[in-house]
């Protein structure tokens, strides 16, 4: 490589400047500080590819998301090599936030805590722990055999692997 090759790669590279997750959750938090969605998820992987999936209490709107992506591509402007998606989260992901509990309240669920999956319907959700009514196997006293129940669970969120919309049900 020649002195001139080497000097030019170098400005190249100076010049530059890498998108960090953060100054994309800045520009994200912005925007949507004057709406009544939330950020859920921002991935930024090793080539640049940015993802962004916001929530809120009601549906989603595929135009509100358009418009922030637009938005971000107008901030970002042309920084770096970087592609960029903006969309809701799937609903099939795992819950990330209690906007996600609210918003399927009523609604059935799967909920994988101390190894074990329970599948029933959400009904109930507070600042620290949700509920859920699952049908079980008790045996009444003096039964012989068991029979369903509906029982109402109650499960702290930081003691759930996972909770996610049941599609099964």
């Amino acid at each position: 490589m020649t002195e001139g090759t080497r000097k030019g790669l170098l400005n190249r590279l100076n010049n530059v400047i890498m998108i960090t997750k953060e100054q994309v959750k800045e520009l994200v938090e912005a925007y949507l500080s004057k709406t009544d969605y939330a950020l859920q998820t921002l991935e930024i992987d090793k080539d640049n590819n940015i993802l962004v999936e916001v929530d809120r209490l009601g549906v989603v709107d595929v135009d509100f998301c358009a418009e922030l992506n637009r938005y971000l591509l107008e901030q970002l402007g042309d920084k770096d090599d970087y592609s960029l998606e903006v969309g809701s989260v799937s609903i099939t992901a795992p819950f990330i936030s209690k906007i996600q509990y609210r918003k399927n309240l009523g609604r059935p669920v799967e909920v994988l805590s101390d190894g074990k999956k329970y599948r029933g319907q959400l009904v109930s959700v507070d600042e620290s722990t949700f509920a859920i009514d699952t049908e079980v196997m008790m045996a009444e006293e003096g039964a012989k055999r068991k029979h369903k129940q509906i029982v109402t669970m109650t499960f702290p969120y930081d003691a759930v692997t996972y909770t996610k919309y049941d599609l099964k049900i």
